[in-house]
């Protein structure tokens, strides 16, 4: 009779213990964020207005400000980490940080390995070249065997390839990079979203130029999110509350208004 109820207590003891695990499995990343303290947000701080660095290397940007009001819902501080563009999607899929916000347009391709957030902000594409080449640079048989750049890992660069099909593609890490090397003349121009390519030009000190080319708006009318990891639906649900919220009562752009103006003040 001990024997048997020795058994009972050693089963009922790891179906305790199996049940707990159970419990422990379930729990959602938004509790466990609550429970850090902490939204750890991955970004890249060199595309104004969406994100960048004040003089006082204070992040900044209606990207940021986003993030910030995720945190605010979820009751934590926001944490931001600041990579490379194309490290942020392999970071939010291991885990390194909890969201990626950074101007992400939503492709198939990425909806493949993450999960796209309701999007924010729609933006058209601009092509940008030297000053006096505005006209010069306009159709697709003028930049037929030219280097026009992009951002490593953006969808400009596909843009790029589907777009201007004979033309080379060329690609940076870093917008301002990219800039210098249209104002020197080694490519003939760079393709960015219309707020970042006009903040480009205001701050080029005449050097730069919006082109006449005018990309088709079936293919180059690209629509921002955030981007979560898979198997995430309860932050991903908060964070579509955030955003649904923020972008019916205006302070999304708001926050986009402000932050392009902080950058043209900044020299950005």
């Amino acid at each position: 009779m001990k024997k048997v109820l020795a058994v009972l207590v050693v089963l009922t003891l790891a179906a305790s213990m199996l049940m707990a695990a159970g419990t422990a499995e379930k729990k959602g990343i938004v509790d466990k964020i609550k429970a850090s303290g902490k939204l750890v947000l991955g970004t890249e701080a060199t595309y104004p207005p969406y994100e960048f660095l004040d003089l006082s290397t204070n992040f900044q940007g209606c990207d940021i400000w986003l993030a910030q009001q995720i945190a605010k819902e979820l009751g934590v501080k926001l944490e931001i980490v600041d990579m490379s563009f194309a490290g942020i999607i392999p970071a939010v899929q291991s885990g390194q940080v909890d969201i990626g916000i950074a101007a992400f347009t939503i492709t198939s391709e990425r909806a493949q390995v993450i999960d796209f957030t309701e999007p924010y902000e729609g933006s058209d594409q601009l092509l940008i070249v030297k000053t006096g080449n505005k006209d010069l640079y306009s159709t697709n048989q003028s930049l037929a065997g030219k280097s026009v750049g992009a951002q490593v890992g953006t969808i400009q660069s596909q843009l790029i390839l589907d777009a201007l099909p004979d033309s080379k593609l060329f690609e940076l890490e870093k917008y301002p990079a990219l800039a210098l090397e249209v104002q020197n003349g080694n490519i003939a121009g760079l393709v960015v979203d219309e707020a970042v390519g006009e903040a480009l030009v205001a701050n080029s000190n005449g050097a730069l130029e919006v082109s006449s080319y005018v990309f088709d708006q079936e293919i180059a009318n690209f629509t921002k999110a955030g981007v979560i990891a898979k198997g995430n639906e309860d932050l991903l649900a908060l964070v579509n509350s955030v955003i649904k919220k923020v972008v019916e009562d205006g302070s999304y752009q708001k926050a986009y208004d402000e932050a392009v103006a902080l950058a043209s003040k900044l020299g950005l």
